[in-house]
């Protein structure tokens, strides 16, 4: 094999070494507003699977009323991996995630949460009943799928919604309850649409 010099130094311009490899950030929805927001979607984790697919987040922000509005400085909506702590979650940098469902479709539920919800459960046709202490939640994949748009993504995009009617829009300063109620708000005003689009549940 004939030998030759290879270059192993970078130049130097003005005086100054120049970096080797492009150094700059790849521009993502992570460190980059974005125009509108993307739809985007990870690895759901051991354990879990996606049951909302991005065909489904664009069928869905079609029918909410106040998306032009709502979607300022929102970066993305991140169909996220599984988590035993929560459904959905907010980035104050813009970026609404629903958390992947567990592989097993009916869930245990703590008395004091399935209280909170159980209006909610009732409209979407959720049969529930106490066992050992805990209430049992017998989703399908479609209720699931409706628990998932209606109450989690609306209730992430409420601490949006917080955020972005503050005065400075740093921070979400209202907390849980403001976007709790901004879900049921929602809902209500959605529900019969969500049927029409995607059927009973």
């Amino acid at each position: 094999m004939a030998g030759y010099n290879r270059k192993s130094t970078p130049k130097v311009k003005n005086g100054q070494v120049c970096k080797k490899n492009n150094w700059k950030r790849t521009p993502t929805y992570w460190n980059t507003p974005q125009d509108i927001p993307m739809l985007d979607k990870e690895r759901p984790g051991k354990g879990y699977r996606h049951l909302l697919r991005r065909n489904d987040l664009v069928s869905f922000i079609s029918i909410l009323p106040d998306w032009e509005e709502l979607s300022k400085g929102l970066d993305a909506v991140l169909l996220a991996p599984g988590s035993g702590d929560t459904d959905g979650w907010y980035n104050e940098c813009g970026i609404v995630a629903i958390c992947a469902w567990e592989r097993e479709l009916w869930r245990e539920a703590d008395p004091s949460w399935y209280e909170e919800h159980k209006g909610l459960l009732k409209r979407l046709n959720v049969p529930c009943a106490e066992v050992s202490g805990w209430v049992e939640c017998r989703f399908t994949e479609a209720t699931a799928r409706a628990y998932q748009l209606v109450h989690v993504f609306l209730h992430e995009l409420g601490h949006h919604h917080d955020r972005i009617s503050t005065q400075y829009q740093l921070e979400c300063a209202r907390g849980e309850s403001y976007a709790d109620n901004y879900a049921l708000q929602y809902e209500k005003v959605i529900w019969d649409r969500y049927e029409e689009v995607f059927g009973l549940v």
